[in-house]
């Protein structure tokens, strides 16, 4: 960093580099302030979480080009509030849906581009916005907009310290390859995710369970600010065993695994436990509501593991895991592939099978709830089809937290709170830091986009209008 970048005051310095940071940034910039982005990783990696992203949830009306239909502010509220305990604050979940309406506009504003919305079995297209290309196109046009703008962007800067006097934040001490360095503001966005990738905090509240999760983000997301305000005296939101984990394949990377590694197969065959056992309904309810309940269903089970396991009818209608799949002409086969007991298995699937409607075949309709369920224990409430073709395939399964609930308390502005109930004077905060606030312990796809995007533009803007209101 030159000394003129260091001995600056800037207007605003966001810490982060993924969507809720950039946000943060432009609509800051947007205000007139002149805005800093420290982000820890170099620039082909930037973006933490976000460049694993596919889509957004938000309100629209039935205009939209990019969805097959509406999708009301009452709708998104309800299903909001079915997942999990519901919100943690309903006051400021209330606000993210509200805001959400006019989010892709804005968006596309700063460069985004959305798609034509997709078809099959993830049901999506109707509730969620698509970006071309993913999350890192969407990233890469966000990086280009902010440069554009003059925005100053410093990669490989890790924050270590936040000074403050008082209740208002100074300075921050950043380390890159030069050497420590300070940087000053008039205000300052924490937007640099959770602590999912710290393994020894998740042991805290976790035990050695923690030891088999795997982490679908960069092992940068270890807590460093997130730990660095806390201990400036930030009041906290949201659960410490709080977080939205999904099940991914078990031969995954331990960390940045992303998107890819995600399984999709659960609803159309049955999950067992290590000791050949069923432990919850694979039907219970519809991907994106359903899924992101199977990181923590297997995080409860011996050994945070479980394994999947389908037929040869069903092979074929959902995305092939990343490391394909073990298969075999019997089940007991399979469940000897992946290391459990085939014939233990096999008991368990048969008796499943027994439990399942003659004609499910015929009615089971993968577009939607069926009904078609197998009062087995526990049953299966949709798409309960008997395993009972061969070839059988199956792949395990591990718990993949994508960021963690357990945050920064904030207000309506996006302030940060403090412990002792005072606001902090200069710090705000938007995404996975505060997100504790709005989840509680469910997920539904692509909110987490909607609440970086809504609070990255509430923070960036009253950071910049921060000491002139």
């Amino acid at each position: 960093m030159s000394g003129s970048m260091q001995d600056r005051v800037w207007d605003v310095v966001v810490i982060g580099g993924g969507n809720a940071a950039l946000v943060s940034a432009m609509s800051a910039r947007d205000e007139g302030a002149q805005v800093l982005v420290l982000e820890r990783s170099d620039r082909l990696f930037r973006g933490g979480n976000s460049r694993h992203t596919r889509n957004i949830r938000c309100v629209h009306g039935d205009g939209s080009d990019w969805n097959t239909g509406a999708y009301a502010q009452e709708e998104l509220w309800k299903d909001l509030c079915s997942v999990g305990t519901g919100p943690s604050n309903p006051e400021l979940a209330m606000l993210t849906v509200e805001a959400s309406r006019s989010v892709p506009d804005w968006m596309v504003a700063h460069g985004a581009r959305f798609q034509r919305p997709l078809a099959g079995t993830l049901h999506l297209g109707r509730t969620n916005t698509f970006f071309l290309g993913g999350g890192k196109a969407l990233l890469n046009s966000y990086y280009r907009t902010a440069e554009a703008r003059g925005i100053h962007v410093l990669y490989e800067a890790r924050v270590t310290e936040l000074e403050f006097q008082g209740t208002r934040c100074v300075a921050l001490r950043v380390d890159r390859a030069d050497g420590e360095q300070v940087i000053k503001a008039r205000s300052f966005v924490m937007a640099s995710g959770g602590f999912e990738a710290n393994i020894d905090w998740l042991r805290r509240y976790w035990g050695d369970a923690a030891l088999n999760y795997l982490i679908r983000g960069p092992r940068t997301n270890d807590g460093t600010v997130l730990a660095a305000l806390l201990a400036s005296g930030a009041a906290t939101a949201g659960d410490e065993r709080g977080f939205h984990s999904v099940a991914v394949d078990a031969r995954s990377p331990r960390f940045d695994g992303g998107i890819a590694t995600r399984v999709d197969s659960i609803p159309f065959g049955v999950v067992l436990n290590n000791r050949a056992e069923r432990f919850y309904d694979e039907g219970e309810d519809i991907w994106p509501k359903r899924y992101a309940i199977w990181g923590r269903n297997i995080a409860m089970q011996p050994d945070q593991i479980a394994y999947a396991f389908w037929d040869s009818q069903v092979q074929g209608r959902f995305l092939p895991p990343m490391y394909g799949s073990f298969s075999a002409p019997t089940i007991a086969g399979v469940a000897d592939q992946l290391g459990i007991d085939g014939t233990a298995a096999e008991a368990t699937i048969t008796a499943f099978n027994r439990c399942v409607s003659p004609d499910a075949r015929e009615r089971v309709d993968p577009a939607g709830l069926d009904g078609v369920s197998a009062a087995a224990t526990p049953p299966k409430s949709n798409w309960a089809l008997p395993i009972d073709t061969a070839p059988f395939y199956g792949i395990p399964l591990r718990p993949g937290i994508t960021f963690t609930y357990l945050g920064v308390k904030v207000d309506a502005s996006a302030r940060v709170q403090r412990a002792d109930g005072a606001p902090f004077d200069n710090v705000f905060a938007a995404g996975e830091i505060m997100s504790g606030n709005i989840l509680s312990t469910g997920y539904m796809a692509g909110f987490g986009m909607t609440i970086g995007t809504v609070w990255g533009r509430i923070a960036g803007r009253k950071a910049a209008r921060n000491g002139r209101d």
